[in-house]
């Protein structure tokens, strides 16, 4: 009897591969945010633009813009707060309070009366401002030759005739003509200015005008 043939042994199948481990995406790095604290880049030209507005010192706007991200108008606010900014910026303001203050002289032979206006009833009410009230009077009763109060509050018309006495005078006349109106407008702006109670020398401290005092009261 014929040996039964060997079975062939059955193929195997081939072993499933494992998965080749992926390999995770190297992750690009996050673009770092500009650090909070980066120091904030200020231009000659807005620091200009801020001391022209505000009349303050020029570390004062670079520090006032640096500390508001260069906004102007911010670092004008932050500048005010401080009492910073010039009272120059104020004079557009409605001012509709204020005081009455009078002076009168030794001997009573001179008297004066003037008001004082201010933007609210808190700063009427304050020291400072009496004490101004009260100094302006006495400068004013100092300063008879003083017509308005302001050198913009003078009469065009007056000023007008001042100028054609002026053109019309001898000296002038033989000067040059190209330089006979600015030598007319220097004559015309010290007139202006002697008239003006703003432009006088303060009684009490002669080294300042009567405007740097309202100045330093009302920054």
């Amino acid at each position: 009897a014929e040996e039964p043939a060997a079975e062939e042994p059955a193929a195997e199948e081939p072993a499933a591969e494992e998965p080749a481990p992926v390999e995770a995406a190297a992750e690009e790095p996050a673009a770092e945010a500009p650090a909070a604290d980066a120091e904030v880049k200020i231009s000659a030209k807005d620091v200009k633009a801020l001391r022209e507005a505000t009349g303050a010192g020029m570390m004062d706007c670079k520090k006032a813009l640096k500390e508001n991200g260069g906004d102007i108008d911010a670092a004008t606010d932050a500048l005010r707060k401080k009492g910073l900014a010039s009272a120059d910026k104020k004079a557009g303001r409605i001012a509709s309070e204020g005081a009455v203050a009078t002076y009168v002289h030794a001997g009573s032979r001179i008297g004066v009366m003037i008001e004082v206006n201010c933007e609210t009833d808190f700063v009427a009410r304050g020291d400072t401002f009496k004490d101004l009230c009260k100094d302006l009077a006495m400068q004013v009763a100092a300063c008879p030759q003083v017509d308005y109060v302001s050198p913009e509050d003078v009469d065009p018309e007056f000023l007008a005739k001042e100028r054609e006495i002026e053109m019309g005078k001898e000296d002038i006349q033989s000067k040059p003509e190209a330089i006979r109106p600015k030598i007319v407008q220097g004559r015309l702006d010290k007139l202006v200015n002697e008239k003006a109670l703003l432009q006088q020398d303060y009684i009490k401290d002669t080294n300042k005008t009567v405007q740097d005092v309202v100045k330093e009261a009302v920054a």
